[in-house]
């Protein structure tokens, strides 16, 4: 198009031989025109170049062709699923203190003598829903410590229970009945009671004096050690 510009200029009689400036603004003004306008790349022919350069840049140089749509499908791939757990399961959180129904909570670093000590102090001053899960903890601990049951972090009330049943069989309906209290309490916002902390403290008193049961029938398979 510019070449046909200098032909127009040669018909007009303009000379063809223009010093710099003139040239420069030959050139201004043919560009300027519509069809040159129309031809400049849009903003999205841009963003694709860009996108297109940025693939190329991670093809390795010494990669077989095949290697390199390989390495581009993984990498859409696994933005791909990012995407799609993002949109199913959200933002991640941070995990959670305790597991939902757990008797210990994982920052707790209290012994089952330190557990006993603050659940008197509880009771004492009439706090008796903090009594009652401290002295339920006390008693789980105790057991763990005895290596009488396995015991781990989200271990829950009725877990507690079931182990130990077995190993003290006397015992085997108070602890299924401290569970309960213990979750209701815990997790279900139920009060406790001076009665229901009475309860515990009288079983964790009986089950240190209690050794626990030898007969084979009546230990937990391979989650529990009894002395």
């Amino acid at each position: 198009m510019v070449i046909a510009g200098l032909a127009t200029a040669v018909r007009a009689g303009i000379p063809v031989d223009p010093d710099a400036p003139h040239a420069r603004q030959w050139l201004i003004d043919e560009l300027a025109k519509p069809e040159y306008q129309a031809a400049k790349p849009t903003w999205f022919d841009l963003v694709a170049q860009a996108i297109k350069d940025w693939f190329a840049s991670l093809w390795l140089p010494d990669a077989s062709g095949a290697g390199n749509v390989f390495l581009i499908v993984a990498i859409v791939v696994v933005l791909a699923l990012i995407v799609v757990a993002f949109l199913v399961f959200g933002v991640p959180h941070r995990a959670r203190r305790t597991q939902p129904g757990a008797v210990l909570d994982v920052t707790d670093t209290r012994t089952a003598d330190r557990l006993r000590a603050d659940a008197s102090a509880a009771a004492a001053a009439g706090r008796w829903s903090d009594a009652v899960l401290d002295r339920f903890r006390a008693i789980a601990l105790a057991l763990r410590e005895r290596t009488v049951i396995a015991m781990m972090p989200g271990t829950t009330a009725h877990e507690v229970a079931e182990r130990a049943a077995p190993v003290f069989p006397a015992h085997a309906g108070a602890l299924r009945e401290a569970a309960a209290a213990f979750d209701a309490v815990r997790y279900l916002g139920r009060e406790a009671t001076a009665s229901d902390y009475d309860r515990l403290a009288e079983l964790d008193g009986a089950l240190r004096v209690t050794r626990p049961a030898h007969d084979a029938d009546a230990m937990l398979p391979a989650s529990v050690s009894a002395r």
